[in-house]
């Protein structure tokens, strides 16, 4: 069965120019409107930084086989079903419709600096929690008798001194795991990325660092084999053509 992958190189590089470009559109909108302070919070906030990681997410699903599959981008149609809470908003849903099944549910995520510790914990906590209450859901019958969804999560974390320098941790009772000792927060994303496809949390969990500069040249980089983006994309075309091959 062969892959298509669309060009997905040149469109990432795309989507970290978009990241950036309308992270910076939107942090200069909210300083003409407010002062200093609002700007860089309004960057983080604007709702549209990660669109071209959707658009890419996207054209895989059609070019591998499901061209009239139902894909929810819209807030109202993005929400599925927990089970230690009602319900979990997606970035992005795959369904069909006709069997009434979940194909895929996407997360896409950043961070930009400064405050890479508090946000990474943050993070952390809350794609763990995410898979393990889908899962919990999925194994009580809440998608109906269906084969397991392509689960998949996704990081981009701005390249910058902050995030790519060593970090130390205090643990006065007993010590962290020896891979964390020194770790920068580029490297602590690969690790937990790596951890939630060995823990069966996520399909595929990808991280990808790109710098500020970027917004001319959509340059980014990958951590390791296990989280690029390569494995992410290729782990999505595949469950999308099997899915299409089971129609």
């Amino acid at each position: 069965m062969a892959l298509e992958l669309v060009d997905y190189e040149q469109k990432t590089r795309e989507a970290v120019m978009a990241f950036w470009g309308n992270r910076e559109k939107a942090k200069q909108k909210a300083l003409e409107a407010g002062g200093d302070h609002k700007g860089e919070r309004a960057g983080v906030t604007a709702g549209n930084n990660m669109d071209g990681f959707l658009a890419l997410i996207i054209d895989l699903v059609k070019a591998n086989g499901l061209p009239h599959a139902s894909i929810h981008q819209q807030r109202k149609l993005l929400t599925l079903p927990g089970f230690f809470r009602p319900t979990k908003l997606w970035d992005l849903l795959v369904v069909d419709q006709e069997k009434k099944q979940l194909v895929a549910a996407i997360e896409l995520k950043s961070q930009v600096g400064p405050s890479f510790g508090n946000n990474f914990n943050n993070r952390t906590e809350e794609a763990i929690g995410t898979a393990h209450c889908l899962w919990t859901a999925y194994r009580e019958g809440a998608f109906g008798k269906h084969p397991r969804p392509f689960i998949g999560w996704m990081m981009l974390v701005e390249d910058a001194p902050e995030s790519s320098r060593p970090v130390r941790d205090k643990s006065p009772h007993f010590p962290v795991f020896p891979e964390f000792e020194g770790a920068s927060y580029q490297k602590r994303y690969d690790i937990l990325c790596q951890r939630l496809v060995q823990e069966q949390l996520y399909t595929t969990a990808t991280i990808i660092a790109a710098p500020r500069t970027s917004v001319d040249s959509g340059d980014y980089s990958e951590l390791s084999e296990m989280t690029s983006l390569q494995t992410f994309v290729t782990s999505f075309a595949g469950h999308i053509a099997a899915h299409a091959a089971r129609q």
